[in-house]
Order: C-alpha cells, then sequence, then structure tokens
C-alpha cells in the first residue's frame, strides 16, 4: 500500500513539474499564494486574540488557514459561525 501511495506522489510531482513547465507560470504564484496564507493567519490571530469575542477560539490549524486562504476574509466569518453555532451546541 505504501508504494500506492509514493507512485501517486511520484506521477502527482511530474504532472505538477511539467504544468507548471509548460504554461511557464513562473513563481509568481508562489508569492500569492504564500502572501494570501500569512494574512489567513493574520486574520484568524486577530479573532482569536482581539478581545471582541471572547467565547470564541478558532485554532490554527492548515485546516482552518486553508479554508481563509481560499475563501478570504468571509472564511474567517465562516469559522466563527461554524465555532459559535454547530460546535458551540
Amino acid at each position: 500500500m505504501e508504494w500506492v501511495v509514493m507512485g501517486v506522489l511520484i506521477v502527482s510531482l511530474f504532472a505538477l513539474t511539467f504544468i507548471v513547465i509548460k504554461k511557464k507560470l513562473g513563481f509568481s504564484w508562489l508569492t500569492v499564494f504564500g502572501t494570501h496564507m500569512v494574512l489567513a493567519s493574520l486574520g484568524i490571530y486577530v479573532v482569536n486574540f482581539s478581545g471582541l469575542m471572547t467565547a470564541v477560539y478558532i485554532p490554527l490549524n492548515p485546516v482552518t488557514i486553508g479554508a481563509v486562504t481560499i475563501l478570504g476574509l468571509p472564511g474567517v466569518a465562516l469559522l466563527y459561525g461554524l465555532k459559535v453555532f454547530i460546535i458551540g451546541s
């Protein structure tokens, strides 16, 4: 089973490398993605430690940061709503 997973990862790596080289994307998308990740982490950090919403703590983990990276500021509101209404009850 480990060999199958390793094979899938290697094929995916080669496919991603081929796409980056073929489309001539360069590495500028990494800068944009990194900036979005930092801003997502900062947004969650502000919600956690601003003192405006003391009853809510959103953990900083890859899932929450990924959700906020993709959705932006509405992602923070989504996580806040999930924490208050679904997990809190």
